[in-house]
């Protein structure tokens, strides 16, 4: 008949040798309360005077520590290493506390209405706007979430209270055509050389909804939208006229795709009676005008949506422009400006850095001998009124409110005329 053994009652290595190699049976069970865990490991290193085994004795000892316990052989070597210095071993509790909670209420409402009316932009954006509100504007309220940093704002963007506030393109066909050079813009750090792309409206039961002309000056990044009823002659060409109008320096260069509304003879006469070089993109390669596309998505796309609307609205949809758009994007919305970094391989890699994130206007105020690129009668004096007239935030309210304004007019006119 075989003998079971209790675990009381092994008390010499030899026995824990025999009860390993399953020679001896031993009636033992798990702890699964870690406080009576460490009392019972630091009662069985005393028994077996561990301290003072041979090192084959203390290998027999946490085999058998590692076998009744369920601990991994990592977790009790760090165990007897703090019952060698002490001489007990005690769990590190952990707090239950947390953090400290840095960020009140109060700054989440504010991070809440900052990315209401400015369209939820990138979280970099955002804190460059909270650093502006506090440095430029004086507005003390925003202190804390002018120090916070990118990633934590995201995550304040995914907590509870923050969600709880925030509840409630068509491409031109290329063609084929000798006019304007294929090639990259080459601004060389000069302003002027403007990206073009055009963003349509939708349609609806055959019907082709308004269509906004989106130019951007590459190194800059000032940009001015205008909105036509449609892409012909009659209409483009004012509307060109005018966005040129819009910058403050004067244009030298002019990229658009391969659409056709662009590359005619009659842009083309109008561009060469302006000394204006005309260069285009590669046939369907969209990110050769990738700036252009891009702004597209992040201001046109956002402020308008997807939706179709009815030509008849450009006009007003273009005063809307003109008077609260083209003025927010260029002076009271910071973008990031890319850095080219080339490796010891050569290969060349854009790098964008918070510390360079600016407003348009202020990227062009840091320019060398910015004064010289600016057209005849422009000042900076005039322009500093524009920009510090108002806060960023009040043009961002000024602009939401105007764009519930202007959907609410469409909305109607739309249900009444059908």
């Amino acid at each position: 008949m075989k003998t079971i053994m209790k675990l009381e009652d092994v008390t010499t290595v030899d026995q824990l040798t025999d009860f390993l190699s399953g020679t001896q049976a031993v009636a033992f069970s798990v702890l699964s309360d870690k406080d009576a865990g460490y009392r019972w490991i630091q009662g069985e290193l005393v028994k077996f005077r561990y301290l003072t085994c041979s090192r084959q004795d203390k290998g027999v000892v946490i085999r058998y520590l590692v076998k009744v316990s369920g601990y991994s052989r990592q977790q009790l070597t760090r165990l007897i290493e703090q019952y060698r210095q002490t001489g007990a071993l005690q769990r590190r509790q952990r707090t239950v506390r947390g953090f400290a909670q840095r960020y009140t209420p109060a700054d989440i409402g504010l991070l809440a209405a900052m990315d209401e009316r400015h369209d939820t932009p990138c979280g970099p954006a955002v804190k460059k706007l909270c650093e502006r509100a506090c440095a430029v504007f004086g507005q003390s309220e925003y202190t804390a979430l002018a120090a916070i940093s990118v990633s934590h704002l995201y995550n304040l963007r995914k907590s509870t209270p923050y969600t709880k506030l925030r509840r409630h393109i068509e491409k031109t066909r290329p063609t084929r055509s000798t006019i304007g050079e294929r090639r990259k813009p080459r601004p060389l750090g000069q302003p002027g050389y403007i990206r073009i792309d055009t963003v349509h409206q939708g349609d609806l039961d055959g019907k082709k909804g308004v269509y906004h002309i989106n130019a951007v000056d590459e190194v800059t990044q000032f940009e001015g939208v205008c909105t036509v009823e449609k892409i012909s002659e009659r209409y483009l060409l004012p509307a060109l006229e005018q966005l040129l109008d819009t910058f403050p320096f004067q244009v030298l260069g002019f990229h658009s795709d391969n659409g056709s509304e662009y590359i005619n003879r009659t842009v083309a006469a109008l561009l060469e009676k302006l000394r204006i070089e005309f260069t285009k993109s590669r046939s369907r390669q969209s990110n050769d005008n990738a700036l252009a596309e891009s702004k597209n998505g992040a201001v046109v796309r956002k402020l308008f949506g997807y939706s179709h609307i009815p030509q008849r609205f450009a006009p007003l949809i273009n005063d809307f422009n003109q008077q609260y758009l083209n003025p927010y994007i260029n002076f009271h919305r910071p973008c990031f400006f890319p850095e080219t970094r080339t490796d010891s391989q050569g290969k060349q890699r854009k790098v964008y850095r918070y510390e360079t994130m600016m407003t348009p206007y202020d990227k062009l105020k840091s320019l060398p001998k910015a004064e010289d690129y600016l057209k005849p009668g422009v000042r900076f004096e005039t322009l500093d009124t524009v920009a510090h007239q108002i806060s960023d935030n009040q043009a961002a309210d000024r602009l939401q409110k105007a764009r519930q304004t202007l959907f609410r007019t469409i909305q109607g006119r739309t249900l009444k005329t059908g």
